[in-house]
């Protein structure tokens, strides 16, 4: 009998089949309590919690200067790109608003590989810069792989060099890659547990799918991850006690698909025809069931550079450790 009611659940049509697993799992345990009939889940701000950190990023900054040491950030930008110029001059605002000194190295499109990775072998010498960005996407003809391989491990707050993706298989964390850092730390701010969750991530790029899942399993979740050719998205979505969403789909992720009380993370930015930005989660739906929620935008975004920030901070701290250990008699 329990055979035959398994098939007979996996014959039902996507759709039908999610709310059959949510009856079912409703009764079970979730991440936090559930939701407000009357406003839904709580909104975690993630502007709020970026403005919170980097009030104590200045007070680390602070104290790096007065320990001779001043935190440096090289943004290398090719090509003109206006997403890109965007992006670079948030984080520039970014760092300069907290006491980092930014140096960007604006170069044109055209530019090969050869003069691209001597820039940066040259950044890896100076001493003046404790991180160094390379804002992708590049243009098609260099060798991205390459240029995020030339960048000293110890100077890539990104976290993209195959180091520290390595560090962070096997639970060292270096640099941990700013979104998923962001994630984890919005997490942490809320209080919302993680040890023992039923996780589901849906997308597995490099910058964010990947390295969120590794992040959660060092935290003991129970971690699913959901990409382009997953079949019947709703039947694992379905089952998460946390949702992070990176997929870049408008709307991809429905009520039906998400059960009560269960904790979203849209880390999806996406620019509809009409001008609006939006996220993977439809947002107003989703936020009748679950606890937790983040918007888009103010929700992921504010904490992708927030952590730059750290990491870069972080860089700072260590080549000052390293002067103190390198100084006579220490």
């Amino acid at each position: 009998m329990a055979g035959r009611g398994i098939i007979s659940l996996f014959m039902l049509r996507p759709a039908e089949r999610a709310m059959r697993i949510e009856r079912q799992f409703r009764v079970s345990t979730t991440v936090a309590s559930a939701p407000n009939e009357t406003t839904g889940a709580k909104i975690i701000d993630g502007r709020a919690v970026a403005k919170k950190m980097r009030a104590d990023q200045r007070v680390q900054v602070d104290a790096l200067k007065a320990a001779g040491v001043v935190p440096g950030l090289a943004v290398v930008l090719v090509g003109d790109d206006p997403a890109s110029a965007l992006y670079v001059s948030n984080k520039i605002k970014a760092c300069e608003a907290v006491g980092i000194t930014s140096f960007t190295h604006r170069r044109p499109a055209t530019i090969g590989n050869e003069e691209l990775l001597d820039l940066i072998q040259t950044l890896n010498a100076d001493e003046s810069v404790h991180g160094i960005l390379v804002q992708l996407p590049l243009p098609k003809h260099i060798d991205m792989a390459r240029v995020l391989e030339t960048i000293a491990p110890e100077k890539d707050v990104d976290g993209f060099h195959l180091y520290n993706v390595g560090a962070l298989v096997v639970g060292r964390q270096i640099f941990p890659p700013c979104t998923p850092y962001g994630v984890m730390n919005l997490l942490k701010y809320e209080g919302i547990p993680v040890e023992g969750r039923n996780v589901v991530v849906v997308g597995a790029s490099n910058i964010v799918g990947k390295p969120m899942a590794l992040m959660l399993m060092a935290q003991d979740a129970t971690v699913a991850i959901c990409h382009a050719k997953t079949r019947d998205l709703g039947q694992w979505t379905i089952l998460a006690d946390i949702l992070v969403v990176a997929a870049g789909v408008p709307n991809l992720i429905v009520p039906q698909m998400v059960k009560s009380g269960v904790v979203v993370i849209d880390v999806g930015i996406n620019r509809l025809p009409n001008g609006k930005v939006v996220g993977d989660v439809d947002f107003e739906g989703v936020r009748k069931k679950a606890s937790y929620i983040t918007p888009v935008p103010g929700g992921v975004g504010p904490m992708t550079i927030t952590m730059l920030i750290d990491n870069t901070i972080l860089s700072a701290e260590r080549h000052a450790q390293s002067m103190r250990a390198a100084q006579p008699g220490a």
